[in-house]
């Protein structure tokens, strides 16, 4: 069994979905879930249900909300070790669209606290791939923890991966201050207008070949055209499996995720983009980020 640790943000979800248009000022009828979210703690699960063991870091309050991700994560398998501190723990609102698509607001809370020094004192000895959540290169204050983890666990001899997570902040900071904090990632994953902003092309197999060039492997997701993957000269794409689409939340999590357990079991890149739109599918056909949730 592969020994995976991810690190990144510990937050609430709350996703709504409107069942009627907006009422500027007034009530509008929703469908409305509450449950633990993340997306390094979505990806986890996702390596847990995988075949992984899987051990998630991150920071957190001494608050309800803190406990009712840790109960989440350990009833999905995966072992979690939060650092608490007296901040709020971190709550993202999602709104969720007629199409599936989502905007966030986005309260981080305790996760700007995290340390890297923290961090690497929980890791057990048979750890063998670090991933990092882009959330923590994205914010300035756990930017350094990010890069000195994956710093560490490359001379540790581990394989690394990090996620884009979002766009807006990435562009906000710069493909330059993104790339130098990451640079000891061995895998990237990314969906298609994080890539291209992050490589700086346009053309899809620019963005490619400048990605896998750098990180050695990537993955792309491009929602109802499936995803890409690129390892050197060596390409893969397949087509999304998802027949119906009600929130998108989390799909490129547990994508990405599945993908990550497949590669560490020495599936092939094309084998691996199967099993990340199967986990893609699962999410998309219901509210909510995890379908175990739903279950």
């Amino acid at each position: 069994m592969t020994a995976v640790a991810v690190v990144g943000d510990v937050v609430l979800d709350v996703v709504a979905r409107a069942r009627a248009p907006r009422a500027a000022t007034s009530d509008t009828p929703a469908d409305i879930t509450l449950g633990r979210g993340g997306s390094a703690a979505n990806l986890a699960v996702a390596l847990a249900g995988a075949g992984c063991a899987v051990t998630f870091v991150g920071a957190a309050g001494r608050d309800d909300a803190a406990r009712l991700v840790e109960d989440d994560l350990a009833r999905h398998g995966v072992r979690a070790h939060l650092l608490r501190s007296g901040a709020t723990t971190g709550t993202v609102v999602a709104l969720v669209d007629e199409r599936g698509q989502r905007a966030m607001l986005t309260d981080r809370g305790a996760n700007g606290a995290l340390r890297a020094d923290a961090v690497a004192a929980v890791l057990s000895d048979d750890v063998t791939h670090l991933h990092v959540s882009g959330y923590t290169v994205l914010d300035e204050r756990t930017r350094d923890a990010a890069s000195t983890l994956l710093d560490w666990a490359r001379h540790a001899g581990w394989s690394t991966s990090v996620d884009v997570c979002s766009v807006a902040p990435l562009r906000a900071i710069g493909r330059e201050a993104f790339a130098a904090a990451t640079r000891s990632a061995s895998m990237l994953f990314a969906n298609a207008e994080e890539a291209a902003a992050l490589s700086g092309c346009d053309d899809l197999d620019e963005v490619l070949e400048a990605l896998a060039g750098a990180y050695g492997e990537v993955l792309v997701t491009r929602g109802a055209d499936g995803a890409v993957a690129a390892r050197g000269s060596a390409r893969a794409r397949a087509a999304a499996r998802a027949t119906t689409v009600v929130d998108t939340t989390g799909a490129g999590d547990a994508a990405s995720g599945a993908y990550l357990a497949a590669r560490l079991s020495g599936d092939t890149l094309a084998d691996a983009l199967g099993r990340a739109m199967a986990a893609a599918a699962r999410v998309v056909g219901g509210l909510g980020a995890v379908p175990y949730s739903r279950e």
